[in-house]
């Protein structure tokens, strides 16, 4: 995979981007431990979904600089590299470079939807993992904020590591279909056969074995702090453990979704733009979940339905345009969501905020 200057430059200027808005809104802003109130969440949670905005009219008018494309061949290049929905045929250069924006930022945008409303299904099992570990909610945004960085090293690994092997082994892309074809089902079933892990077993985790088998776990709590020294000796506390297994979660988690992105856009950089920013509203979007979690009583059947229809996707190769793509997309979380609240769940049938109370 060869890289050009353009990328180069853009993508580090993406990540100082990101850095400097990380410390913005969860250091200069929030440097005191404390679960966000539901109007804090919901302010942080529009400023994040406004700056993903703002980045696709960056991709919609200057997309063709992430690679430099300044020729009709090098954008014909990239359309046959990437595998983009789009024909330029007998265009001029300035007609491609605007069709090419234009599928660009659409293929971004339904990426960023795809991947930012899977978080929500992440969100209910970083929740239930603090519940199990018993961690005070004022803890949840520093575990949460180490959590994230953690989460951007690991996607740039796989999704770049994922699109190498898609460049070069054409049938890793029906790999992908399947496994999400295989997670829409299963998805499915869960959310018809009632069947919700409510409980971790904190003891018998893998990786809380994994990680006690390493260092000395320290069997008090410490506050805030990941480790601690006594004695000379090195001890990590259960919020590291914590932390351990939030980043394991999400490994387990980028599986699903990072594949999912592939089906709507081949290329790498697009990818991983729509992930970060999907990613970096995770916080804030777990305190407003939290609070309003049981008026989306039926979005993990159409997070299923949404999974199935991207492998789906892939295996057959459905002659969609990017358009007709983000429609299907957005009309498919548009219904379950207004399906959820034209029927809400039932008083005293035990809904999701009764199970899932935080500690103060």
């Amino acid at each position: 995979m060869q890289i050009g200057q353009n990328e180069i430059i853009i993508f580090s200027c993406f990540l100082l981007f990101i850095f400097l808005m990380l410390g913005i809104d969860l250091g200069i802003f929030n440097k005191r431990s404390h679960a966000l109130p539901f109007r804090e969440a919901l302010l942080w949670t529009t400023i994040w979904v406004g700056i993903s905005v703002l980045f696709y009219l960056v991709i919609r008018f200057f997309g063709h600089e992430l690679h430099g494309l300044d020729s009709l061949a090098k954008i014909q290049g990239n359309i046959d590299k990437y595998h983009h929905a789009i024909r330029i045929g007998n265009l001029t250069l300035k007609d491609a470079t605007q069709l090419y924006d234009r599928n660009l930022s659409l293929e971004y945008l339904s990426g960023y939807l795809i991947e930012y409303s899977l978080s929500v299904d992440n969100i209910f099992v970083i929740i239930l993992i603090f519940l199990s570990f018993n961690i005070q909610s004022k803890y949840f945004k520093k575990v949460l904020f180490w959590g994230i960085l953690g989460a951007i090293v690991m996607r740039f690994i796989f999704i770049f590591a994922a699109s190498v092997l898609i460049q070069r082994f054409a049938w890793f892309l029906y790999l992908f279909g399947v496994l999400l074809i295989f997670l829409g089902i299963k998805m499915g079933w869960g959310f018809f056969s009632g069947k919700q892990d409510d409980k971790i077993d904190t003891q018998k985790h893998p990786v809380v074995k994994l990680v006690s088998g390493f260092f000395s776990v320290s069997g008090e709590n410490h506050g805030s702090r990941f480790w601690i020294i006594e004695k000379g000796r090195f001890f990590i506390t259960p919020l590291f453990i914590v932390l351990v297994v939030i980043e394991f979660s999400d490994v387990l988690f980028a599986v699903d979704s990072v594949p999912a992105v592939f089906s709507v856009t081949r290329d790498p950089y697009i990818v991983f733009f729509s992930n970060i920013f999907a990613i970096l509203g995770l916080r804030s979007l777990f305190f407003l979940v939290m609070n309003v979690m049981d008026y989306f009583r039926f979005l993990k059947l159409g997070l299923a339905i949404l999974l199935s229809y991207v492998g789906v996707k892939m295996l057959v190769h459905l002659p969609i345009s990017t358009k007709g793509s983000f429609g299907i997309i957005v009309g498919i979380l548009a219904f379950f969501i207004l399906l959820s609240l034209i029927f809400p769940e039932r008083e005293g049938k035990g809904t999701k905020s009764q199970s899932h109370k935080v500690t103060k």
